[in-house]
């Protein structure tokens, strides 16, 4: 399949998906906590998993040697050259209160890589893509190049996080809190909303603690493509999840790993 082929497909992934969950936004629908009452609260919705059975049919019919890694029904062939990563609500808990801040994540990766990744918000028509080298966003209001903002200086630095909370309690949460107290401007629960902020160039650092590689995988391609960073707090490859910071200008990158690993 060519290039233009594979961005085809995604698109008609993030069609079906879209199809799938809208009419369960804004509406009365079933909802679990996979922590089973415990904390942190873990929602899954009717909608979540009526999008990821859509996805892994229609990737599983097209490209029947690849994997799948989900968020809802688990893994399939990881082992497999190529992986298809899918988070079908990334940001349940805004899904839940009518926030549109959330998204459905495709991810692809090759030998275990990210190369290509989507962040679609159907409620606002937006598709946000990227392979590593170019980035887009496509909206109502046309489509444009992304290209993250030039900052490099914590001090003029705007900042996102899902949640300071959900930092392990310690050291984790204090290397966070001291992040914080540096930056201009600090921002909560915009999910996958923040990283595509952060391509766009309107936000300069996200950093998380705890992610899955469904949280990330779909959104590193697109800051990468976008002139951003993404990596683990210890400067590897954030692709695995676990603690990540995002940051459009390389140089804010650094200070900030300073900061988280003193």
């Amino acid at each position: 399949m060519s290039v233009v082929e594979l961005g085809r497909f995604m698109d008609d992934l993030a069609d079906a998906s879209g199809k799938a969950i809208l009419p369960f936004f804004r509406a009365q629908f079933g909802l679990d906590d996979k922590a089973r009452g415990g904390a942190p609260f873990d929602p899954v919705t009717e909608a979540d998993r009526a999008a990821e059975v859509v996805l892994r049919a229609m990737i599983g019919q097209t490209f029947p040697s690849h994997g799948i890694l989900g968020e809802e029904f688990g893994s399939e062939r990881t082992d497999a050259e190529c992986v298809w990563v899918l988070d079908p609500i990334d940001g349940t808990r805004a899904f839940i209160a009518g926030l549109p801040t959330w998204g459905t994540l495709i991810g692809l990766t090759r030998n275990g890589v990210p190369v290509r990744g989507m962040m679609h918000q159907p409620y606002l028509a937006e598709r946000f893509t990227g392979d590593g080298r170019s980035a887009r966003l496509r909206a109502p209001s046309g489509e444009r190049t992304l290209r993250t903002r030039r900052c490099a200086d914590l001090g003029q630095a705007i900042l996102a996080t899902t949640d300071p909370r959900l930092f392990a309690a310690g050291e984790e949460a204090e290397r966070f809190r001291s992040l914080e107290g540096q930056v201009r401007m600090s921002r909560y629960g915009a999910d996958c909303y923040a990283y595509c902020m952060l391509a766009a160039g309107q936000i300069d650092l996200v950093v998380e603690a705890g992610l899955k590689p469904y949280d990330i995988v779909a959104l590193i391609p697109i800051i990468e493509g976008a002139g951003g960073r993404v990596t683990a707090w210890d400067g590897g490859s954030a692709a695995g999840g676990g603690r990540v910071i995002a940051a459009g200008d390389p140089r804010l990158h650094a200070a900030a790993l300073k900061v988280l690993n003193p």
